[in-house]
């Protein structure tokens, strides 16, 4: 297992926000324990970013000229997301180009990031930018998002898009209150408060079988972990094992795989991440 980190992504904050530099750095920590090893990655270019976004996006998260109470103002920002998106793509590339599953340990996240808005604590969509980047080596790419939260941004940068498939398991109703039903190439699974890990991996299992009938080059993974029990700002109730499940379900598609980290606020992310990925391996 291949993982893109940097410390430059702990270097903004805001007193109180869940999306915390503290998750990342725990994570971080935990995972160099366990005896994992650490690629730092580049940050991506504009170029890089316009197939995803808006001209008008990329200049004002450059310019620092928005406003979002849940997505603030950051100095360096720009370069910090770049950085995340970067991480992104290092990560699909590597395991198209050795077929060792990659991941990427960066925030900010970005599922919420549409073509031409931010929000949901998301500045630039990593996993669109990445996938729109892999497109010519992968041909086909299914994204998974597990996030508790659907994620908008994505579904809006890729609907209609023939050779993605977009498949999304979220708590409804929840921010941001989209993903009621499925269209097109976005397969939504909407599940109610309290849905059990049973229920959820039911629905996962369903959904999976979607993605195999697609036959994608290229499985790229939206990584949220605030489906977890305790998350703070959430209410479903995965286990932390039910995280080494998923990873196992994942791999058993057999395809080259990346995978990105998306949200999870509880102070057990570091162990719900590491049941992630040793289930993605095994």
């Amino acid at each position: 297992m291949k993982i893109f980190y940097s410390p430059k992504c702990l270097e903004y904050s805001q007193p109180g926000h869940p999306e915390s530099p503290a998750r990342v750095a725990a994570t971080y920590n935990y995972l160099k324990e366990k005896g994992y090893e650490f690629t730092e990655p580049s940050p991506c270019t504009d170029e890089d970013v316009l197939p995803a976004h808006t001209k008008e996006l990329l200049g004002s998260v450059r310019k620092e000229s928005f406003f979002d109470f849940d997505t603030p103002a950051f100095t360096g920002i720009y370069e910090i997301a770049k950085l995340a998106a970067g991480s992104a793509i290092e990560a699909a590339m590597h395991c198209l180009n050795t077929g060792e599953k990659a991941f990427s340990l960066m925030r900010p996240p970005g599922h919420h990031a549409t073509r031409s808005a931010l929000g949901g604590f998301c500045y630039f969509n990593n996993i669109a930018i990445a996938s729109l980047k892999a497109k010519e080596k992968a041909g086909k790419i299914a994204i998974v998002d597990f996030d508790c939260h659907h994620g908008n941004g994505t579904e809006d940068i890729l609907f209609g898009k023939e050779d993605f498939l977009y498949l999304s398991l979220h708590q409804s109703p929840l921010y941001p209150g989209t993903g009621l039903r499925s269209r097109e190439n976005c397969i939504n699974y909407p599940l109610p408060a309290h849905t059990s890990p049973d229920e959820y991996l039911a629905a996962l299992k369903d959904g999976l079988a979607k993605v195999e009938e697609f036959n994608p080059g290229l499985l790229a993974i939206s990584a949220g972990f605030d489906t977890y029990k305790l998350d703070p700002i959430t209410s479903l109730s995965l286990e932390t094992d039910t995280y080494r499940k998923i990873g196992n379900m994942l791999a058993n598609l057999g395809k080259p795989t990346f995978a990105v980290l998306e949200g999870g606020y509880s102070r057990d992310l570091p162990e719900c991440v590491y049941q992630f990925l040793m289930g993605l391996e095994e």
